[in-house]
């Protein structure tokens, strides 16, 4: 049997050759696009910033930072997890739990939730840090694990998606899906409503998962694999679906970004692309970030470009967010670029961490929180 673990380190590397890019005559690595000087328009507030530990690690690590009511929790690849208030960055609580965190953070229903590498999967109490549960799942954990309250939802790296009592963390379900050969390092964290969970997978489909019984609702193909070889047929879902309105958003690399019916799975409307990052929505446009660099601007009526921007080529670029009227992206070198949601101009750029940021903006209410590879976590508001 051959080693998919293997395989799927391996394709971190692919993954950082796509994004860089390479000459077909030199056979050099094409380095990242220099950025250009801007007229700032908008002003950014450092509202406060704090170190969480080692960041995100090595291995192409994902862990994201959570809020819920007035906190934001964040951890790093090592375990160190901490409460802050999400106004003024005041510590709460910190817990070491002395393993190696690979998928996280969840947070929701007074529970913070994380996975390991070693396929465990912890529930914290979210107002002391202290342990609710722990368990066992198939295989490493590489997004963060998510609950309504009722199940937590899990997607591990071999493509199963497992559903937890919120109470207890025992098994109540679990939805096999068999991964494909080869497949970029990472998933996109599952969406969880009152009554279904929606996941996307290596092979580029979509499920929708009764969160009940564990039993698809349905099941939709965004992308086809083409190509002769396993790097030419990779189209893993590996950016966050996004939930709004009455549109589920999807991109695959190598594949399409859609916008699906979240009831019955339909397709409303399709565009090629390919992205290993999520999707971000607003004014009727749904804003991604394409594997080379490029920032597009999609019309959800009628899938075409509004505009694009290619100014970040190859500089490995997280999902975008929208902030106010903007969005937001960041890149490998720890600089945040915030664009006009109108016509893609450069409006504001600030450093934020210099080993890079990997991981999306997250945007709640009027603030935006950028977590940085190395471990530094900023708030900041527009002026």
């Amino acid at each position: 049997m051959p080693n998919l673990k293997k395989y799927k380190y391996m394709a971190v590397l692919v993954l950082a050759l796509f994004a860089v890019g390479c000459s077909s005559t030199s056979k050099k690595e094409l380095k990242p696009q220099a950025l250009e000087k801007i007229t700032t328009e908008v002003s950014l507030k450092k509202e406060w910033s704090k170190s969480v530990g080692a960041g995100q690690g090595r291995l192409w690590n994902n862990l994201a930072p959570a809020v819920d009511g007035n906190q934001i929790y964040t951890a790093d690849v090592k375990g160190r997890v901490m409460a802050l208030d999400r106004f003024t960055g005041k510590t709460l609580w910190t817990r070491k739990l002395k393993l190696d965190v690979s998928g996280g953070v969840g947070a929701a229903s007074g529970m913070v939730l994380l996975g390991t590498l070693a396929g465990d999967v912890i529930a914290l109490d979210a107002a002391t840090g202290e342990d609710l549960w722990r368990s066992k799942v198939s295989s490493e954990v590489l997004s963060a694990p998510v609950t309504n309250g009722d199940v937590v939802v899990v997607q591990t790296q071999d493509d199963r998606l497992i559903g937890l009592e919120a109470q207890s963390g025992q098994q109540r379900w679990i939805y096999e899906s068999t991964p494909a050969v080869l497949t970029l390092r990472g998933s996109g964290t599952p969406i969880v409503t009152d009554y279904v969970a929606y996941a996307g997978l290596s092979t580029g489909k979509v499920v929708a998962i009764d969160t009940q019984r564990g039993l698809p609702v349905w099941e939709q193909r965004i992308a086809i694999p083409t190509g002769r070889t396993e790097l030419e047929r990779m189209v893993d879902i590996d950016g966050d679906l996004l939930l709004s309105g009455n549109v589920l958003y999807v991109v695959s690399y190598q594949g399409r970004l859609a916008g699906l019916d979240p009831q019955s799975g339909q397709v409303l409307w399709q565009r090629e692309a390919s992205s290993y990052v999520g999707v971000a929505e607003g004014y009727g446009n749904a804003y991604v970030s394409l594997a080379d660099g490029v920032i597009e601007s999609v019309d959800e009526r009628s899938a075409t470009a509004m505009w694009s921007n290619t100014d970040l080529m190859r500089r490995q670029l997280t999902a975008p967010a929208v902030f106010s009227s903007y969005i937001a992206v960041a890149d490998l070198e720890g600089y945040l670029h915030v664009l006009s949601q109108v016509d893609g101009r450069f409006v504001a750029r600030t450093k934020v961490d210099g080993k890079g940021v990997r991981v999306q903006p997250l945007v709640v209410g009027g603030w935006m929180y950028v977590y940085g590879n190395g471990g530094k976590l900023v708030a900041l508001t527009i002026k």
